[in-house]
């Protein structure tokens, strides 16, 4: 009786698929365009990346910018996301119960360390901000809400995936490692073995191999159910950051960040993670 309903189930959701809008998919896929590097898109750019028609890319785009989606610079005449998708992505993240918890942690961690200290998932093979707390420095480390960034080139993203099976980590990599600096690790095995230390020790090291001058320390963050649903870090200017300091203090205060938001969401400490 279970098989049944269980493929049962499975049929009802294939069903949807002859539900589905193609309008709203191509103004979904037009929305996602601007997920890249370039801030801002003209028709024809748009016309070649979803392959549709320069004029329905314009009906498109005059009504999502209708809807306060998109809008136009008046002096380039190309596209960019408006106000609403940052409303929309911004109530996400408050529904997150992981940030109202992470958040008064962070800004904890980050008035004793006086380094900025951020909280990300990983989604779609890239580690994305969901918070940031600046520190109150001249010089500090700064980065913005929902930037995404390599997994294996940063302390965050090594953090999470150093407890997950080899083959789901194969799957969260690139087919090549890209260089951001000499530091950057671009070799897997080199990866792995990396992998395996984050493991034994609990966190996780980013020296310089994302941005010249910049190091990170990334911890991960558990639930109730003991899965890593995240991870914090801390970033530092290299000039500000003595290997003692980096051993005594910044390490500790991390972990024991880490493990505090994660004993919030539920998690006790000795637990055994699942394989």
């Amino acid at each position: 009786m279970q098989t049944k309903n269980k493929k049962e189930g499975v049929s009802k959701k294939k069903d949807k698929t002859n539900y589905l809008i193609k309008t709203v998919l191509n103004s979904l896929d037009l929305l996602e365009a601007f997920k890249g590097e370039k801030p801002e898109l003209g028709v024809s750019e748009l016309s070649k990346i979803l392959k549709l028609h320069k004029n329905k890319i314009f009906r498109l785009l005059a009504t999502l910018e209708y809807m306060g989606y998109i809008e136009q610079d008046p002096f380039t005449e190309n596209y960019r996301l408006g106000l609403k998708s940052l409303e929309l992505g911004q109530s996400f993240i408050h529904h997150l119960r992981l940030l109202s918890i992470a958040k008064p942690v962070l800004k904890e961690l980050v008035d004793k360390l006086k380094e900025s200290a951020y909280v990300g998932v990983i989604r779609e093979k890239k580690v994305i901000y969901l918070d940031i707390v600046e520190a109150d420095q001249v010089l500090k480390v700064a980065s913005r809400v929902g930037n995404m960034l390599p997994v294996y080139a940063t302390a965050i993203g090594k953090s999470q995936i150093a407890f997950e099976p080899k083959d789901n980590v194969e799957r969260l990599l690139p087919e090549k490692l890209t260089p951001f600096t000499k530091n950057t690790i671009t070799n897997k095995e080199n990866l792995f073995k990396e992998l395996e230390k984050v493991k034994r020790q609990g966190y996780a090291i980013d020296n310089e191999e994302l941005d010249e001058g910049i190091i990170c320390i990334g911890a991960p963050l558990r639930d109730y159910t003991t899965h890593i649903i995240g991870g914090i870090s801390i970033s530092a200017p290299v000039i500000r950051t003595t290997p003692e300091k980096l051993k005594n203090v910044i390490i500790p205060l991390t972990v024991e960040a880490s493990n505090a938001i994660s004993g919030k969401l539920g998690y006790e400490i000795g637990k055994k993670y699942s394989e």
